[in-house]
């Protein structure tokens, strides 16, 4: 049987909040930062380090720095561009819509951070796309992401990007 995007995000949403529900409290409706959170503050670092590597693409090594933080098998959900069922292929539409035009920014406050019993973590927030042509920032969407931590290393196994819209 095949799950919507319309669907799943939902139920992502609804498991995350049952299964988490001390984590979901401890974070406040704004998403801020709750007090001494190792796990919010790896993840944070983890977020800031995929995208400063995403946000400078087009510079030598950093595509490869980026592809780093992926599983091989990664699953990348995106609203308004499908779906790709590998890092190569994530990392090929990468390349050619993202490197050298736009950046993306955390909306300061929207990170959330929920952790997954002997697996890893699930990053929830918004961010919005700024163009590096002329500065301006229109594009906003939402974003889940699941990093799993094995072997003392961190990697993102599923990413939904959707709710893409014109910022306000």
């Amino acid at each position: 049987m095949k799950i919507g995007l319309r669907i799943l995000v939902p139920l992502l949403a609804a498991a995350v909040a049952i299964a988490c529900p001390a984590v979901a409290a401890d974070q406040d409706a704004k998403g801020t930062k709750p007090a001494a959170d190792p796990l919010y503050d790896t993840v944070a670092a983890l977020d800031t380090a995929v995208f400063d590597a995403f946000n400078t693409c087009d510079k030598p090594g950093q595509l490869q720095k980026h592809a780093g933080y992926f599983d091989p098998a990664v699953e990348f959900y995106h609203d308004t561009g499908g779906v790709t069922w590998s890092r190569q292929d994530m990392l090929a539409n990468t390349e050619k819509y993202v490197c050298g035009h736009f950046r993306r920014e955390l909306i300061p406050g929207s990170l959330k951070v929920y952790p997954i019993k002997d697996f890893g973590a699930i990053a929830q927030g918004s961010h919005r796309f700024c163009q590096f042509a002329d500065g301006s920032c229109d594009g906003l969407a939402d974003f889940v992401i699941v990093w799993r931590h094995k072997d003392g290393a961190w990697q993102i196994t599923r990413v939904l990007s959707y709710g893409h819209r014109t910022a306000p």
